[in-house]
């Protein structure tokens, strides 16, 4: 121990003789590692231990942060924009449908629905019509309808004249209310010229779900044919006409073009943010 105590001695008189020689400050670390670097500076007072001088830090990002879109949103951007030319250009987006006259109804459209409301007063009655998307149907006949109806003239076969051809339609759900509580809905399809009621059903809105009564009569279909004539007259009477609808026929269609337009430029506006 005595000899470790003497060379330790002797190092720092060494080292102190060279800082006072030369006037420099010198570094030393400790045996072991245990102490951080040191610097000696000669003083009046004579050596003076400073901390080492801290050298200033700066990090790096790994990655640089993108500040581009990416190409494929571009890209995507210039295709939607020739889409929206191509809508804006569309006759249909724009026209103002011209409402029959004396149509019973009060038209309700909202922006960005697939759907419009009709409302009307008849009598006592409250009556709500609820018009969806038309589904349209072009002048071709499909080539597997052509083809069955070929091999069934080939086979002389079942007589067709009865069947509906395809044709456009809009599906419409008519309720009409009355202040009992009492209501009857109908489901109908409404082709050019023709509605069909597809089915029909009582509701009591004086009571809970679990109070109603689970039967809402036969397939509309299965009713006596007087009863079914007198359902269709019914309807017509509050404003269900071939006239009435063959007009929200050509208005959704024009609805149909408004609102792909107006999503398109949503469409746009998402990317572009």
């Amino acid at each position: 121990m005595a000899f470790s105590a003497a060379i330790r001695r002797a190092v720092s008189s060494a080292v102190t003789l060279a800082a006072r020689a030369s006037g420099r400050p010198s570094s030393v670390q400790s045996f072991g590692g245990v102490l951080s670097k040191q610097t000696l500076v000669s003083g009046r007072g004579g050596l003076l231990l400073h901390p080492p001088p801290r050298v200033a830090s700066s990090s790096f990002s790994s990655s640089a942060v993108a500040t581009d879109k990416p190409a494929s949103d571009a890209n995507l951007l210039k295709v939607i924009d020739a889409e929206i030319k191509c809508a804006e250009e569309c006759d249909d987006h724009d026209r103002v449908e011209e409402i029959p006259e004396r149509f019973p109804f009060e038209i309700q459209d909202e922006k960005g629905m697939n759907i419009i409301t009709l409302k009307r007063t008849y009598q006592d009655e409250n009556i709500e019509v609820i018009v969806s998307m038309p589904s349209l149907v072009t002048g071709e006949e499909p080539e597997n309808t052509r083809e069955a109806n070929h091999q069934d003239d080939e086979d002389g076969g079942e007589d067709n004249d009865n069947e509906k051809p395809t044709q456009s339609s809009i599906p419409i759900t008519v309720n009409i209310g009355k202040e009992s509580g009492l209501s009857l809905e109908f489901s109908c399809t409404a082709y050019p010229d023709e509605v069909v009621i597809d089915a029909m059903s009582v509701r009591d809105s004086t009571r809970s779900d679990e109070e109603m009564v689970a039967y809402e009569g036969p397939e509309f279909q299965e009713l006596d044919d007087n009863l079914q004539k007198a359902f269709h007259k019914y309807l017509e009477l509050r404003g269900i006409s071939a006239i009435t609808t063959n007009f929200l026929h050509e208005y959704m269609i024009n609805k149909d073009s408004r609102e792909y337009l107006f999503w398109l430029k949503n469409l746009k506006q998402f990317f572009e943010k």
